[in-house]
C-alpha cells in the first residue's frame, strides 16, 4: 500500500539516535468498563477513499482495522494471520485446498448473518473488472480468478471459490500457496456488504467530515464483548505546533503524523519503526524511448547515488527490504557517468542533435523540488534535457494515472511481510502494476517461485526476480521510511509496534496510569 506523501515529522538526529522504544507487553483482552472512553486519534488530512476494495492508502489501512474484517485478521503484536470471520480452516495435503468454516455468530453491523455465500459475493464484487480494484490480483494465486477479473471469462462457476454450504468456503489454488491467509488480512479481502453504511468489523462509521471521523462500536461484531472502546475519533490536523500541544494537555491520546517530536514532553510515549517499505523512483517503461531498458539505465547510472540518499535515515539500494533467509542481492549500481553516457549514445542519443528528454511528475513538497533538482543537475551533466509536473500529495496517486510523465515517485509499504508484497507490483498482469513494465522472464520466475514450497529455495527464485528487475532498469530504490508514533503509553494498552505500521484497533483500551517519574522535555 502507498504511504501518504503529505505526511511529515519534525525529528531532530539527536532524539532519533538516543531514544528508542522497545514495546512488549500481554494482549490480554479483559478491560476495566468503567474507564474506558472515546479513544482521540490526531492524523493528517486526506480525501479519504473508504471502499477498502480500492483504497490504496496506509492511513485508509488503519482506518479499515476497524471498520472491516476478513477471513484472517492481522494479530495485533506480530501481525501474523489470526482467524477473523473464519472460525478455522484446514488445508489439503497437497496444499492446493484450502476450506474455511465460517464463524455462525459472524455478523453485519445491520444484524444480517455472514455466511460463506456473503464473502463469495464480496470477492465477486472485488474482481468485477469494472471495478479495477488495485488489489485483486494479489488473488490470482486462486483458479479462474485472472481470467475473471480481466474480462476474459464471466462464468462464476469456473473460479476456485467454491460455496460448500452456509458455513463453509472452500478455494482451490493454482499453486501452493502459503501466503495465502496474509494476504486475506489485507483490507481489500475484507467483508463488505452490498449495502452501504454496513461493516463487518468492530467499529461503525458514525461521522466523516474534513476535520473529523468518528467510529462508535459495532455491537453486532461476533467478538463486541471483547471491545473495549466505546468510540474512536479521528481528528484530521496538519497543524504540528497545535497537535503536539494537544497531545502534550491529554486531548488526544495517539498522533500519527504532524507532530514535533522535540516539544513532546514525555519521551517514551515516542515511538520510531521501520517500515517494511521503499522509497524508489520507478518510470513509465511502455513510453517511448523509455521503453528501451538502455535509456533507462542510462539515467539511473547517472544519478548520484550519495547525494540523492543523503536526507534518508535508512538508505536503500535493493526494493525489497532483507527478510529473514531473503538472500542479498546486488541491487542497483552506484553512480557511473562513464556507462550513462556510453548507453545514451548506444540508444541514438548524442546530446547535441539528438537530445533525450524527460519528465518528471512528483509531489510539490520540499523533499521532492530538491529531489528532482538533483535528477535535473545529474542528466543536464550527460545532455538530457528534464522537465518537471508538480501536484499536491493529495491529488498525486491519480497523477500517475493521468499526467503524461515519464518518471515518478512511489513509498510503497509492503501489506503482508514477504517478497511478493513488492515484487507483485511488477508482474505483467497485475493490477498494481502501473510502470507498464512487461517481462515473461521476470513473470516466469515469479510463477516458479510460486511452485516451490521450500522457503529458502523460493526466497532465491523471487530474489532472482527482485535482481531482474533492477537490472532492466525499471525503478531506482531510494530509502526504507521511517514512521514515528506518539501515543500515551500510560493510559493505553493494546497498542504494539510493527512493520507494517498497523494498529487493529479492537484492541485499543485504557488503563488506570501508573505515577510518572521519566517525564522529559528537551531544551529549545
Amino acid at each position: 500500500m502507498l504511504n501518504n506523501f503529505s505526511i511529515k515529522k519534525s525529528i531532530s538526529l539527536f532524539v532519533l539516535s538516543f531514544f528508542a522504544v522497545f514495546l512488549f507487553a500481554s494482549k490480554d483482552s479483559s478491560f476495566d468498563p468503567e474507564i474506558q472512553r472515546e479513544f482521540v486519534i490526531i492524523t493528517s488530512t486526506h480525501n479519504y477513499n473508504l471502499n477498502p476494495q480500492t483504497s490504496t492508502y496506509s492511513v485508509e489501512a488503519q482506518l479499515f482495522s476497524g471498520l472491516y474484517e476478513g477471513l484472517f485478521s492481522y494479530n495485533p503484536y506480530t501481525l501474523e494471520p489470526e482467524c477473523g470471520i473464519a472460525e478455522s480452516f484446514k488445508i489439503s495435503r497437497n496444499k492446493l485446498t484450502w476450506t474455511f468454516t465460517i464463524k455462525q455468530n459472524a455478523k453485519f453491523s445491520n444484524g444480517e448473518p455472514i455466511t460463506a455465500h456473503t464473502i463469495k459475493d464480496a470477492w465477486l464484487r472485488l474482481l468485477n473488472p469494472a471495478l479495477n480494484a488495485p488489489f485483486a490480483s494479489l488473488l490470482d494465486c486462486v483458479k479462474g480468478v485472472e481470467a475473471y477479473r480481466t474480462g476474459k471469462n464471466t462464468d462464476e462457476s469456473q473460479l476456485g471459490i467454491i460455496v460448500k454450504d452456509d458455513y463453509t468456503l472452500i478455494i482451490k489454488l493454482n499453486s501452493p500457496s502459503e501466503h495465502l491467509s496474509k494476504i486475506l488480512c489485507h483490507h481489500a479481502f475484507s467483508i463488505t456488504s452490498p449495502e452501504t453504511n454496513v461493516y463487518s468489523g468492530p467499529f461503525c462509521l458514525a461521522e466523516y467530515d474534513n476535520q473529523h471521523i468518528l467510529m462508535t462500536k459495532n455491537e453486532n461484531y461476533w467478538d463486541a464483548a471483547n471491545v473495549a472502546l466505546p468510540s474512536i475519533r479521528f481528528i484530521l490536523s496538519d497543524k504540528e505546533e497545535e497537535n503536539t500541544h494537544q497531545f502534550n494537555i491529554g486531548n488526544a491520546d495517539w498522533i500519527t503524523d504532524y507532530v514535533d517530536i522535540n516539544n513532546i514532553y514525555n519521551m517514551s510515549d515516542i515511538v520510531y519503526s521501520s517500515l517494511f517499505s521503499t522509497d524508489y523512483l520507478f518510470f513509465k517503461a511502455a513510453n517511448t524511448p523509455f521503453n528501451n531498458p538502455d535509456v533507462r539505465n542510462a539515467l539511473l547510472c547517472a544519478i548520484p547515488a550519495d547525494k540523492i540518499r543523503e536526507d534518508r535515515f535508512l538508505k536503500a539500494t535493493s526494493l525489497v527490504l532483507q527478510l529473514r533467509g531473503y538472500p542479498e542481492i546486488f541491487g542497483v549500481p552506484e553512480e557511473d557517468i562513464e556507462s550513462a553516457q556510453y548507453l545514451l549514445k548506444n540508444a541514438g542519443y548524442d546530446g547535441e542533435k539528438n537530445k533525450l528528454s524527460i519528465t518528471l511528475c512528483f509531489t510539490d513538497d520540499e523533499p521532492s523540488k530538491r529531489r528532482a533538482e538533483i535528477l535535473h543537475d545529474a542528466w543536464e551533466a550527460i545532455g538530457v534535457e528534464t522537465n518537471v509536473i508538480y501536484k499536491p500529495g493529495i491529488e498525486y496517486l491519480a497523477a500517475i494515472n493521468t499526467e503524461k510523465a515519464d518518471l515518478f515517485n512511489y513509498i510503497w509499504i509492503g501489506d503482508f511481510a514477504d517478497p511478493l508484497a513488492f515484487l507483485e507490483l511488477f508482474r505483467s498482469s497485475s493490477s498494481l502494476n502501473v510502470t507498464g513494465w512487461k517481462n515473461s522472464q521476470y513473470d516466469s520466475l515469479l510463477e516458479e517461485a510460486a511452485k516451490i514450497t521450500d522457503a529458502v529455495k523460493r526466497y532465491e527464485k523471487l530474489a532472482e526476480a527482485e535482481q531482474l528487475l533492477l537490472d532492466n532498469g525499471v525503478i531506482y530504490p531510494i530509502s526504507r521510511t521511517l514512521s514515528v508514533n506518539i501515543i500515551d503509553f500510560d493510559t493505553v494498552k493494546g497498542w504494539f509496534d510493527n512493520a507494517l505500521d498497523i494498529h487493529p484497533l479492537k484492541y485499543l483500551k485504557f488503563v488506570r496510569p501508573d505515577p510518572r517519574t521519566n517525564v522529559v522535555k528537551l531544551a529549545d
